[in-house]
């Protein structure tokens, strides 16, 4: 039994912490499903920015909701935060956005990845654990 505490974050904090990791998930719908794959990211003001490719299973979901949760728990202390946004995935079009995405976020796959995605933050939930295990 753990003695971690669970507090809840607010919105400025959860971005904050979600723009100090490079790893998260992306929930969608596949074949009616749900679906998750590990991406990395940047984020972006209040936008979580993912790249992919043509044909990828994620590209599905450009359009729709979409959830993204990236964290950092420590399974041995069990302490850390998690992040969840809800908004919709929207294919970036702007050719200025792409090529500066394109930039800062390089693939962590060996593939090309041709397709920008945001996800605008409309919901945004964290939380912490602090205290760790009890003795």
């Amino acid at each position: 039994m753990t003695g971690a505490r669970l507090t809840e974050l607010g919105r400025d904090e959860a971005l904050k912490l979600l723009g100090s990791v490079e790893l998260g998930r992306i929930v969608f719908t596949e074949h009616a499903l749900p679906a998750i794959r590990p991406v990395n990211h940047i984020v972006d003001d209040e936008d979580v920015i993912i790249r992919s490719h043509t044909g990828a299973a994620l590209t599905s979901s450009v359009d729709t909701v979409v959830a993204y949760e990236a964290d950092d728990i420590d399974p041995r202390t069990h302490t850390g935060w998690s992040v969840i946004i809800t908004g919709i995935a929207r294919k970036v079009t702007d050719e200025a956005a792409i090529a500066r995405y394109e930039r800062a976020l390089q693939p962590w796959v060996d593939r090309s990845m041709d397709q920008v995605l945001r996800i605008h933050a409309e919901f945004v939930t964290g939380f912490t654990l602090t205290g760790g295990p009890r003795g």
